[in-house]
């Protein structure tokens, strides 16, 4: 791994961690899906409740899929190039984005 990505290696794994950390406080089981008490009454709220833990999960999950991505880049020596022009991301993007998969010119294509 090139020593101007280390910073952003410690970066993607203290973030994922935190996106474990989240997961596992919201309930978030090993076969994928949220547990809940099967004790607990079935009310439109619990039912309402259920619905944005879920949606909040699934955006966890994408962002925990966006970070493995960019550890997977960071191993095979892509990281930092845009995956469609294939020129290098600025380093700035990166520290703001570092998950970034595309420079900012290829981002703002559609």
């Amino acid at each position: 791994m090139p020593t101007q990505f280390l910073a952003q290696s410690e970066v993607l794994k203290t973030e994922r961690a935190r996106l474990l950390a989240q997961l596992d406080e919201l309930g978030f089981g090993p076969n994928g899906s949220l547990t809940y008490d099967t004790n607990f009454a079935d009310s439109s709220q619990v039912t309402a409740e259920r619905g944005e833990a879920d949606r909040l999960a699934a955006d966890l999950q994408e962002s925990l899929v966006d970070v493995d991505d960019a550890l997977v880049r960071l191993e095979n020596g892509t990281y930092g190039l845009c995956e469609r022009c294939g020129k290098p991301i600025s380093e700035a993007r990166l520290e703001a984005m570092p998950t970034a998969r595309r420079c900012l010119d290829c981002a703002k294509l559609p």
